[in-house]
Formats: structure tokens, C-alpha cells, sequence
């Protein structure tokens, strides 16, 4: 990729997200999301392989659809009430739309069958970006709104998205469409909790991102891109394998690890909200993506390959880990002692 195209591209992205995340004004919020939208179309079909190419045209018939309907629905609200505010969403209709164009945004069941599909025919690098930095600004836009939106409609489109990221993962052998399934269940935990504690619902995507953000590193520095080629890694990078398997139980949501914060704090959030169904139907469902999570570190530590394996075996890496991937598998497995400060701060 030309260098000057990475620079334009990577600087539009930085102030997409920066004008959607400040803007007050819907057409700005618009304006912010489309340049994210042309910016990170480069980044996806850098590699012009046709798989490549398919992903950038559905990411950008999707995502120009979303917008479509984003704009469709501020201008019926401004039409109904003369404000063009964001948190001034007044209109049912508008209410409607700005839910189903944020869900398509955010790939929320029913509008998920993009993301995993445009995961897999990006690098680890894009999906990373796909997966954490371009999910900000429709997270954010869904807070500002959070009090105008159908709390029915959003638990609803929740509920679907953790017990269909959980029961599409379990099938999968390809790591990108496993961690797409992923962020689409993760997304669902903290579009239940958005309207009762918003606040709880920022801080499950902060800790979504770092962990996400984790084992996309992790597995880009050991190239690893399906299951097959996971069961051989361990001989590149011992400790980084050892390392990832408890990012995954991280992720997973098992305790003491710091995946396990937000899940907790949400099931209580939604006891004290009464809304224990919910709560219990959500533990349930969490336990489907526990399963291919378990999957997943089973294949990176505890398995050994076959001795006629197809794969030639890399030896020890020349070059040691980045020191970023070690700060953030660090914080992914060790935050949950640090609770009560986390929560101070939020």
C-alpha cells in the first residue's frame, strides 16, 4: 500500500471518528461516520485478492445504507420537531430507524451477516480497526440517544446477538470469523445494559476493545489465521501462546480474569433493574461462546500436533513480542483485582 494513501487514509479515519464522537449536530454525526466509511474502504482492499475486493463492496453497500437510514431518521425527527440535537430524538419513527441503522453499524443480529464475511477477507490488522476503532462512533451515537430509544426493541436485538454469536461461533475454523462472532455477542451484552447504565455499558466496550485488541495482536504476531495453524504456533512463541490462552478465558469471561468485570456487573445491574430473566437468559447463553472460547485455547496450548503435520514448524521467533501486546495481555488477564478502582473512575 502506498505510503501517502496509508497517511490520508489513517488521518481521515482519526478525524471521522473524532467529529462523530463530539458532534451535537446530526449532519456532523453523518459527516463523521461516511469519512470513516471512505477511509477504511483503502485499508480493506489493500490486498486486491478478489475475497478482498468482495468484503470492501459489502462493507460499503451496508454501511451506506446505515448512513442512509441515519439521516433519514434525524431529518424526520428535525421535520416533527425542529432540532437537529442529537440527544433531542423525539420522533417514534426516527427512534425505529436510528436503532436498525446503528444495529446494521454495529453488526447487531439481524444485521450481522457482513461482518463476518468482510472479517475474513480483510488482514488481521483491518479486522482489528473493523473490529474495535470503527464500532466507537455508533457505540457513542447510541449512548447519546439511549434514553429516546424502545428499551424492548433493544434487549430484544441483545438477546438475539449473544445467543447467535455464541451458537454461529461453535462451527467455525477460520480465527477471523470466530472473533467477529465474538464482538457480535460482546456488542450484545452492552447494548442490554445501555439504557439502564450507560456508563456500565462504556466501560464493558472499553474492556472489549482491550481484550479484542489483545488477541488480534497476538495472533498477528504469530500470522496465525485458522485453527490448523494455531496447533503450530506454540513453536514460534511458547510464552505468547500460554499468554493467549488466558486472553481467551479472559474474553470468555471466566474469573479472575478481567473479561469476567463486565459480565458481572451487568447480570447485577440488570437484578437491581428487575429485570432477572434477562439476567439469566443472558449467563445461559454466554456459556455457547465459553465453549468455542475453551475450543480456541484448547487448540493454542493444551493440544500438540500430530508428528505428520502439513505445516512447516517456525522455531522461535527472531524478533521478541511488541511491548504494546505485552501491556495489553497484561491488563486483559489482571484488571478484575483492580474493580473497585475501575469503577471509582467510571
Amino acid at each position: 500500500m502506498n505510503p501517502h494513501t496509508k497517511l490520508i487514509s489513517s488521518l481521515t479515519l482519526i478525524l471521522g471518528t473524532t467529529i462523530t464522537i463530539s458532534s451535537s449536530h446530526w449532519v456532523m454525526a453523518w459527516t463523521g461516520l461516511e469519512l470513516n466509511t471512505l477511509a477504511i474502504i483503502p485499508f480493506i482492499s489493500k490486498s486486491h485478492h478478489p475475497r478482498a475486493i468482495e468484503a470492501t463492496i459489502k462493507y460499503f453497500l451496508v454501511q451506506a445504507m446505515a448512513s442512509t437510514l441515519l439521516l433519514f431518521s434525524s431529518m424526520t425527527n428535525a421535520w416533527s420537531t425542529g432540532q437537529w440535537d442529537i440527544t433531542q430524538l423525539a420522533h417514534p419513527t426516527s427512534s425505529l430507524l436510528l436503532t436498525v441503522a446503528i444495529a446494521m453499524k454495529l453488526g447487531l443480529v439481524p444485521f450481522h451477516f457482513w461482518f463476518p464475511e468482510v472479517l475474513q477477507g480483510s488482514s488481521l490488522t483491518t479486522a482489528l480497526l473493523l473490529s474495535t476503532m470503527m464500532k466507537f462512533p455508533p457505540t457513542v451515537l447510541l449512548l447519546l440517544t439511549a434514553h429516546s430509544l424502545n428499551p424492548t426493541l433493544l434487549t430484544a436485538l441483545a438477546i438475539a446477538s449473544v445467543a447467535l454469536g455464541g451458537w454461529m461461533g461453535l462451527n467455525q475454523t477460520q480465527l477471523r470469523k470466530v472473533l467477529a462472532f465474538s464482538s457480535i455477542a460482546h456488542l450484545g451484552w452492552m447494548t442490554t445494559v445501555l439504557i439502564y447504565s450507560p456508563k456500565l455499558a462504556l466501560l464493558t466496550f472499553y474492556l472489549y476493545i482491550l481484550t479484542t485488541t489483545a488477541v488480534f495482536l497476538t495472533l498477528n504476531s504469530t500470522k496465525t489465521l485458522k485453527l490448523t495453524t494455531l496447533m503450530t504456533s506454540w513453536t514460534k512463541s511458547p510464552t505468547l501462546n500460554a499468554t493467549l490462552m488466558l486472553v481467551l478465558l479472559s474474553l470468555a469471561g471466566l474469573p479472575p480474569l478481567t473479561g469476567f468485570l463486565p459480565k458481572w456487573l451487568i447480570i447485577q445491574e440488570l437484578t437491581k433493574q428487575e429485570l432477572t430473566t434477562t439476567a439469566t437468559i443472558l449467563a445461559i447463553l454466554s456459556l455457547l461462546g465459553l465453549f468455542f472460547y475453551l475450543r480456541l485455547a484448547y487448540h493454542s496450548t493444551i493440544t500438540l500436533p500430530p508428528n505428520t503435520t502439513n505445516h512447516m514448524k517456525h522455531w522461535h521467533f527472531t524478533k521478541p513480542t511488541s511491548t504494546m501486546t505485552a501491556i495489553l495481555t497484561t491488563l486483559s488477564m489482571l484488571i478484575l483485582p483492580l474493580s473497585p478502582l475501575v469503577l471509582a473512575i467510571t
